[in-house]
């Protein structure tokens, strides 16, 4: 009744998200169903989900679950007409780690909007493009590719608040380096693509692409790059 290859492609699924309840009563039917396909034969596994996640609720500013008779709920529409679809997704998964629940804070959404504008400073001056072809510094590569290395494990192991940060980090840095070098904003924007999507896309076009971001490939990092060139030891003489 189930065609061997579909089966063999889609299933067992790798991860299953939900929220606590949701997740827990798809769990038990999909289980139950699940052992008894493979006591008759038909799968050749008996759980449905190689990985279960359950996510966080985002809270209303009160601390407490949006409700229309509490009059704490945010909508969506309300914080994108403001500040950007990129800018509220950025900040949903900055709020903290996906599994706990978090409140909503209005004000937390400017930095995350600040970032994004910071970003658009690195390819943009005075509404003048600055984007050059000039060789990246040790600094600005190893700028990126700490960033590539703290990204990719990040999206691996479903931390992504910690990557909105490394983001962060990496563009401030950048920005003090007064870097707008082709060679890192490059793969900074296709490592950015899963985050904030309309706006890496944009600036991927901006650079010449004609393709979409989406199917760039994504960047590795070189540890190469890592390699600190000096190191600070601290020696104590005598308990000093």
């Amino acid at each position: 009744i189930i065609g061997k290859e579909a089966l063999a492609n889609w299933m067992p699924v790798d991860v299953y998200f939900g929220g606590s309840e949701h997740n827990t009563m798809h769990l038990l039917y999909s289980r139950f169903w699940t052992k008894a396909l493979f006591d008759l034969g038909i799968v050749p596994f008996d759980e449905p989900y190689k990985k279960r996640i359950n996510r966080g609720l985002v809270l209303g500013p009160d601390g407490n679950k949006m409700s229309k008779s509490r009059g704490n709920v945010v909508t969506p529409r309300e914080a994108i007409d403001e500040y950007g679809a990129d800018s509220l997704r950025l900040y949903e998964m900055f709020l903290g780690p996906l599994e706990q629940s978090k409140p909503w804070d209005t004000n937390g959404i400017d930095g995350v909007h600040r970032f994004l504008k910071k970003l658009w400073g690195l390819f943009y001056k005075d509404n003048q493009l600055v984007v050059n072809e000039e060789t990246p510094t040790a600094d600005e590569l190893k700028t990126l590719h700490k960033t590539i290395k703290k990204v990719t494990w990040d999206i691996e192991n479903f931390s992504y608040n910690t990557s909105v940060s490394a983001f962060m980090i990496c563009v401030n840095e950048l920005s003090a380096l007064k870097c707008s070098k082709r060679d890192i904003l490059e793969p900074l924007v296709i490592l950015l693509a899963p985050f904030a999507p309309h706006v890496a896309e944009e600036l991927y076009h901006v650079l010449g692409n004609t393709s979409t971001v989406n199917d760039a490939v994504f960047p590795v990092c070189n540890e190469e790059y890592l390699v600190e060139s000096t190191v600070k030891y601290p020696v104590s003489f005598n308990g000093k």
